[in-house]
């Protein structure tokens, strides 16, 4: 027993030293953006759920932190704020689907081919969602909702999605080596991995669990393998429902991702899991909080049927241009730490990684990071 144990945490170092480089990476950049984009405007850039204002909610979310919760947070504010119902979830999806930290440690783990699919997928996702409610979302539903949003009842990461720190005078790159710049910029880097360092860990840990313990054969039965056309219908339909009961959210499901990408879950089952980090239960029982029961299963039914159509065209689209790969590779390996080109650049950026926390400390960060899972003034813990 003890063995097994052992072997399923060494799986889940192991995967975890192989990204640590592009997880600073993505998480820096990240930063970066957040550092010179504010916030400020958003709600007034989104009147309506018109194709202008949705490219715009799907660039302002790829320029966000990729903190399941902290997303939801901020498209209720917008919502409060008056921007539209729709071009917030617009947002909401384009803050996890989009971001660069994503893309990054999805090169890594999965392969270029999976990437771009999750990529392009986003946006049809979108495209998906808006006609659903469009044609589903009715007015009294919606009044119930933003009710329900104005009473302001606190979620997770409340703080952190009303921080707006971006620098605005000047220039993109005195902004950027400003002094204000720099401290916005360790600020945000913390704080977007305080966000989500237990989602990366958790699936760090289930990915090798699951790696080490869950033989091949159970994986290749439940994903339908040995019926391919069945499968290509299942995997859409499967690969929400693990990520719901799965708990994992963010770019934490990326490990688990290649896991079930490696047992033989679908092309479009991989990316509809990956896209369903939006409808795990604690995300779900935040929906009820902010919008009522009614809307929260609105979301639930309407996120769901998003994702799995949109995995399902990509599929068909990727399938199409020759593009799904042959070969199952994800990197889910267990290997031992030897002084290759992964172990430099976790060093180079372990270094930057430190530069940026020093910053934080020195700055205020400390008694900020207290701050930013606490309820607003107006919020209230339900």
């Amino acid at each position: 027993m003890m063995e097994s144990i052992l072997r399923a945490l060494s799986m889940a170092f192991s995967m975890g030293w192989e990204i640590l480089w592009p997880l600073i990476l993505g998480f820096a950049l990240s930063a970066v953006v957040q550092a010179v984009v504010s916030h400020r405007e958003m709600a007034r850039l989104l009147p309506d759920d018109r194709p202008k204002s949705i490219a715009t909610a799907l660039a302002l979310g790829a320029a966000s932190s990729s903190c399941s919760y902290a997303a939801v947070a901020l498209a209720r504010s917008l919502f409060r704020k008056g921007a539209n119902f729709a071009a917030a979830m617009a947002f909401e999806m384009a803050s996890t689907n989009l971001v660069l930290e994503l893309s990054i440690i999805m090169l890594a783990f999965l392969g270029w081919q999976l990437t771009l699919a999750e990529f392009l997928g986003a946006p049809i996702m979108v495209g998906l969602l808006i006609l659903l409610f469009r044609w589903f979302l009715n007015r009294e539903h919606l009044e119930e909702a933003k009710a329900q949003a104005d009473k302001g009842i606190a979620g997770r990461m409340e703080g952190h999605a009303e921080m707006d720190m971006s620098v605005t005078e000047g220039t993109l790159w005195q902004r950027l080596t400003s002094e204000r710049g720099f401290t916005a910029i360790s600020h945000y880097f913390v704080m977007d991995w305080a966000s989500v360092w237990l989602d990366i860990a958790g699936g760090l840990l289930i990915a090798g669990a699951l790696a080490a313990w869950v033989p091949a054969e159970f994986w290749q039965s439940f994903f339908l393998v040995d019926h391919p056309l069945v499968a290509k219908l299942w995997g859409p339909i499967v690969g929400p429902l693990v990520a719901v009961i799965s708990f994992v959210c963010s770019v934490g499901n990326i490990p688990l991702a290649a896991v079930l990408w490696n047992g033989g879950i679908s092309f479009g089952g991989v990316i509809a899991f990956i896209f369903a980090d939006l409808i795990v239960l604690p995300i779900l029982n935040i929906y009820r909080k902010y919008y009522g029961l009614k809307m929260a299963s609105f979301l639930f039914v309407s996120f769901y049927a998003a994702m799995a159509g949109a995995a399902l065209i990509v599929e068909l689209i990727f399938g199409a241009v020759g593009l799904i790969p042959a070969q199952r590779n994800a990197r889910v390996v267990e290997a031992s730490i030897s002084w290759n080109y992964t172990t430099w650049l976790n060093i180079a950026f372990l270094i930057l990684a430190g530069l940026l926390v020093w910053r934080f400390l020195k700055t205020g960060g400390p008694a900020m990071l207290r701050m930013m899972n606490r309820t607003t003034a107006m919020g209230r813990s339900h």
